[in-house]
């Protein structure tokens, strides 16, 4: 059991007799009133994403979740495969769960398999990414009226918002939690 203070991004809890892991938690002490905890609760089985509010003193059921270092592989017109780097057994798991997190893989993309009780329920990308720009508009000088910022296509088609001086071609660092610009990629 886990306390609402103990709830962080990435903890696997049961919550309404369901599998789910935390995609984001905050906990918030205000001025006056409890101080709780903020959560996006992500659905193993279904992909489903629910936000909550777990008030100071709740717990929650955690369970045990192995995390396995994989590399997906391809995806056809309903599931994305992975291959297990440890035991080198392929998975595949539909687009419902992957959900977002598909506008970030490109073909040998390490990331994290998620097994519970031996099957595998979810994926776990790194937090960031090194991407190529691929499709930006120039940055016109003194275009600042939008806040600085363009929409930029990366080589696996998200789209992201960059700043103006990414051109195409460059290689960028973005979080894949928020779909945020990091930084230029310098390596």
């Amino acid at each position: 059991m886990a306390t609402t203070t103990n709830i962080t991004q990435g903890l696997a809890v049961k919550y309404k007799n369901q599998d789910w892991i935390v995609s984001f938690a905050q906990f918030v002490n205000p001025g006056k009133g409890a101080a709780f905890t903020r959560a996006k609760l992500k659905n193993l089985k279904t992909g489903q994403v629910v936000e909550n509010t777990f008030r100071s003193g709740e717990s929650i059921e955690t369970i045990d979740v192995v995390r396995n270092k994989c590399q997906y592989l391809y995806n056809d017109s309903s599931d994305f495969y992975f291959m297990d780097n440890e035991t080198f057994e392929q998975f595949a798991l539909s687009a419902d769960i992957i959900g977002d997190q598909k506008d970030f893989l490109l073909d040998n993309t390490e990331c994290y398999s998620l097994y519970i009780d031996g099957t595998p329920m979810s994926i776990q990308l790194p937090p960031k990414m090194t991407f190529t720009v691929i499709s930006t508009p120039p940055g016109v000088k003194g275009d600042t009226a939008t806040g600085g910022s363009k929409e930029a296509i990366i080589d696996s088609g998200a789209t992201i918002k960059v700043p103006l001086f990414i051109k195409e071609g460059e290689r960028i660092i973005v979080n894949t939690e928020d779909r945020s610009y990091v930084s230029k990629d310098n390596s």
